[in-house]
């Protein structure tokens, strides 16, 4: 599926279709829609949007206790669903689209993307080998890609509409949204991570990095959009995990190697997706879901 077509859209992400239906809730329908370098790219992954949504609604419900969030149930979860009118498009909402679908809380986003980092690989290995240092700060000499970092990092970045996400420094971040909200989004983006650590860490995975997004809803601090899915977050296997070296990864890596080895320009248009790299895609989400929630 790759796009959805119902009364009230708000928004057209690169994966997700929003509908606000009302009473301060959305309708957030995860297609099966896939980019890699901020580009859409043509060909869907089968089955990806339902994975997406199914894994976000883990983790929401895992890390309620820790932080608040947006998420109020899936739209085929009539228990969590009893008190809400099926209005707009949920109303119109197919059956078979329900596990894909989130009903949510509106809330005003906060326009920073809250990266944080427990290992140092893609980017952060790229420019710890360069210049020694990830996120502009210096770490020790000596660190090897993969290796764990001394500490979780917070590398926040630009939340864009289109194009490139830029990375902030911590100075851009107080100036953008000021201190108070930026130690409070740090603190909890280590708060949520931890916890999704050590939950995977007992289902033999690591979480090597992941990004969080926040919102304001009714004057509180609410985790908002995805959380802790391949799209936005590294994941590997605790017994393959092997420091000094690329790992295999849980996520859209395998992707992005095969259009780098076309020799892409991560310009608009992308090269059209060959049916075993949408299959070993899509096999990487469904073992990501799989180890993580035993779903």
């Amino acid at each position: 599926m790759s796009e959805t077509r119902f009364e009230g859209l708000v928004h057209r992400g690169k994966v997700r279709d929003t509908y606000d239906i009302g009473g301060g809730r959305l309708l957030m329908i995860a297609t099966d829609r896939i980019s890699a370098f901020d580009v859409i790219l043509p060909n869907p992954i089968p089955g990806k949007g339902l994975i997406l949504a199914q894994m976000s609604a883990f983790w929401f419900r895992h890390t309620r206790n820790v932080m608040p969030n947006h998420f109020i149930g899936l739209a085929s979860d009539r228990k969590a669903l009893a008190d809400i009118p099926a209005t707009g498009a949920l109303a119109g909402l197919p059956q078979e689209m329900g596990p894909r679908a989130m009903v949510i809380k509106k809330a005003r986003r906060i326009d920073v993307e809250c990266v944080v980092r427990a290992y140092l690989a893609g980017t952060a290995w790229a420019e710890y080998r360069k210049s020694g240092t990830v996120h502009g700060v210096r770490l020790p000499s000596g660190l090897r890609e993969s290796d764990r970092l001394p500490e979780l990092m917070f590398t926040p970045s630009t939340k864009a509409e289109s194009g490139h996400d830029e990375p902030l420094t911590w100075d851009q971040t107080v100036r953008m949204i000021g201190e108070e909200t930026s130690v409070r989004l740090r603190e909890a983006s280590f708060r949520v991570f931890k916890s999704a650590a050590a939950h995977a860490e007992r289902r033999g995975m690591i979480i090597a990095d992941t990004k969080f997004e926040f919102g304001w809803v009714g004057g509180e601090l609410t985790l908002i959009d995805e959380l802790l899915t391949p799209d936005s977050s590294r994941f590997w296997a605790a017994d393959a995990y092997r420091p000094g070296e690329t790992q295999a990864a849980f996520d859209k890596q395998f992707l992005r190697d095969w259009l780098l080895s076309t020799g892409w320009n991560r310009q608009p248009p992308a090269p059209s997706l060959p049916e075993d790299v949408i299959a070993r895609t899509r096999e990487r989400y469904e073992l990501a879901l799989q180890r993580l929630t035993g779903s």
